[in-house]
């Protein structure tokens, strides 16, 4: 029986889940919090106070600590820039805060290393060294595992595979630079160019139905998915020529598309890098959904804080 536990709260734009990990990497329960009606920095931490007392109520054992994904910059459990959907979170000590609040430790890295360090744990690439993961999604999160550890950069401050130039003065990003992957390759890019070429394209149209059109033939949605997969592997081959990874994870919900979606990336990527870059890499779609983010928090309180 599992005698360790920790908390993992993974915030995202519009809820935070939180839930109770146990070191094996099976979650014990978890619950969504909604963040739709929140105004304020404040609001939120009293929602994360609250969920991780609810957690503790719950379980009425000790835990190793906290971890939490958040999105934007974080340096050493502080947010310089949080997310663009959430209020605030500009050079705030979370960390501290959450720990004078609560007492307990607390541990805060980038929403998207924390899926790939649960990838790299308990998913796709537990068998893994080295990896490299992306989360395709409204913009493409990424991260980079090096010999079992997540690799960030100086400071934390790099890892941003979405924003690797592919197109030189390219389309604007919301990074404030141009030509990143995120721009041609993000599921924002799929549907806006999917309305580029069906001018009858109905407003409200998801990556999910491109994919659905894809797959019956339309001919708007193979010449959008081309262009999709194009963009995408061009990116993946960067990777792969810079770290050669033993796995590049694809997650994201777009992910989920069929065995067809990995395969398309796979053959592109095989013709365009470099042949013994490419030689021990295999490209796979994310085994852990929708749960990654939580158990990626969980992850790396247990590996700050289990003695």
């Amino acid at each position: 029986m599992s005698k360790s536990y920790a908390i993992g709260i993974d915030i995202g734009g519009t809820s935070l889940k939180c839930g109770v990990v146990n070191e094996l990497g099976e979650i014990l329960f978890s619950f969504l919090v909604s963040l739709k009606n929140v105004k304020t920095e404040t609001e939120i931490i009293d929602l994360m106070v609250n969920a991780i007392k609810e957690c503790t109520d719950q379980l009425k054992k000790p835990i190793v600590g906290i971890g939490i994904g958040f999105p934007g910059l974080i340096e050493e459990d502080v947010i310089i820039g949080g997310g663009v959907n959430l209020p605030g979170f500009e050079k705030l000590p979370l960390g501290k805060i959450l720990k004078d609040l609560t007492g307990y430790n607390v541990v805060i890295d980038n929403d998207a290393n924390l899926m790939g360090l649960a990838e790299l744990i308990y998913g796709a690439a537990k068998d893994s060294t080295d990896a490299v993961f992306l989360t395709i999604g409204t913009g493409i999160g990424g991260a980079i595992m090096i010999n079992k550890q997540l690799y960030s950069g100086y400071k934390n401050r790099g890892g941003e595979l979405g924003h690797t130039v592919i197109q030189q003065n390219g389309l604007l990003c919301n990074c404030g630079g141009r030509g990143c992957l995120e721009t041609y390759a993000s599921v924002t890019a799929l549907i806006n160019y999917y309305k580029t070429q069906n001018p009858t394209s109905e407003e409200n149209i998801d990556g999910k139905t491109i994919i659905e059109k894809y797959l019956s033939g339309e001919d708007y949605a193979i010449k959008t998915m081309q262009h999709h997969f194009d963009y995408l592997a061009a990116g993946i081959v960067n990777f792969v020529n810079i770290f050669s990874p033993e796995k590049v994870i694809i997650g994201g919900g777009i992910s989920e598309a069929g065995q067809f979606y990995i395969d398309e990336l796979t053959k592109r990527v095989k013709t365009f890098a470099i042949p013994v870059a490419f030689a021990h890499s295999t490209i796979v779609a994310a085994d852990l959904g929708n749960k990654a983010g939580l158990l990626g928090a969980c992850a790396i309180a247990f590996q700050k804080f289990e003695v």
